[in-house]
């Protein structure tokens, strides 16, 4: 117990020893200890709002940038995902950490999209073997990890309108780089999680007017400044929705725009971008260019120390999306070290390649 506390109960004891004169030692030492245990439940309540205010200003001031400039992605998964209840829960004594769940929520919601898509391989995988057991299976449990990613990428996106109010009108007030940032994850967040219900089949209601909202919103914060990424999320926007694109507008030519920026830049967000959009029209020579221009960049041009982290996503997907190709066509996924490279290319490939002659 700590000396402060001994200090309180004792002042409290000395309050009411003109009491116990007229009460019985028992009723009298029932009043202290209530007391006692009132004025420890407030000491509590300071104490774990004192704690919250200094873990979530720990986390916002310095674990997201030291986050950031690492390149584990799958670490910064698993830390989102096991730090959210603890970060999350001083809710209860003090204001919310909207901005802090943002990346928290949207990280961990990138944990069960990476789980959707070994499972969509998976099922990719079953169909070439015509497996309809373990192809069911597969698709089951993809849809299962995609309502997931879907909960938690749309408990992020309600986490900034709850910090910056509703995408889609007027500008927020946007102080700080770190707001800025937050503002454009959780856009993307709020894509994501419409992305994912869709994947998912499940209704979760998600609503569907996310996506004009996030086009209009990106341009509240400077396209320069951020490595295209907003630029290329407008852009995404248009190819996909019949009818969004403004007119005089080109997607293609802004995404392109946008990707050079980031690759100028060293963060390649936009690559993703522009890859995605090219995959939903089902343009594979478009993704296969991006991804390869995405290799060559990044062989070239290290990410800047602070966001090392983002640009080792940007990877992380387009691997993904190369993954998905090269299943599909070969029934495994790109080889190591054959990031921008096809099966179908014309020289052969010099990615590490396993010898089955043992395990055969």
């Amino acid at each position: 117990m700590s000396p402060h506390f001994l200090r309180f109960s004792s002042a409290l004891l000395h309050c009411v020893r003109p009491v116990r004169q007229r009460l019985s030692s028992k009723r009298a030492a029932v009043l202290a200890m209530t007391l006692a245990l009132a004025g420890c439940g407030a000491t509590r309540n300071v104490m774990y709002k004192t704690t919250g205010d200094v873990m979530v200003g720990f986390a916002q001031e310095h674990q997201t940038p030291f986050v950031l400039s690492t390149d584990d992605v799958s670490m910064n998964c698993g830390m989102s995902e096991a730090l959210a209840p603890m970060l999350m829960s001083f809710g209860r004594v003090r204001d919310e950490p909207h901005s802090l769940a943002v990346m928290i929520y949207g990280s961990a919601g990138m944990c069960a999209e990476s789980r959707a898509l070994n499972e969509e391989l998976r099922y990719m995988r079953a169909i070439r073997d015509q497996d309809a057991a373990e192809a069911e299976d597969a698709l089951i449990a993809q849809k299962r990890f995609n309502t997931l990613a879907a909960k938690r990428n749309y408990e992020a996106y309600q986490h900034l309108v709850a910090q910056y109010g509703e995408p889609g009108g007027a500008c927020p007030e946007l102080d700080e780089d770190y707001d800025e940032f937050i503002w454009m994850m959780g856009m993307i967040a709020g894509l994501q999680a419409l992305n994912n219900e869709i994947a998912s089949g499940a209704g979760l209601g998600v609503p569907k007017n996310i996506a004009a909202k996030v086009e209009r919103s990106a341009a509240c914060v400077d396209d320069d400044k951020w490595w295209g990424a907003p630029m290329a999320i407008r852009a995404t926007v248009w190819s996909m929705l019949p009818g969004a694109e403004p007119k005089g507008e080109n997607a293609s030519l802004r995404l392109a725009a946008a990707a050079k920026k980031g690759e100028r830049a060293g963060v390649r967000l936009a690559h993703v971008f522009q890859a995605l959009a090219a995959y939903g029209k089902g343009d594979v020579a478009a993704v296969k260019q991006v991804i390869r221009a995405h290799a060559k960049s990044k062989a070239n041009k290290e990410a800047p120390p602070e966001a090392r982290l983002l640009d080792e996503l940007a990877t992380t997907m387009l691997t993904g999306l190369s993954d998905r190709m090269w299943t599909e066509h070969t029934g495994h996924r790109t080889p190591v070290g054959a990031l921008g490279k096809f099966w179908d290319d014309k020289k052969q490939t010099t990615a590490e390649t396993v010898d089955l002659s043992d395990i055969l």
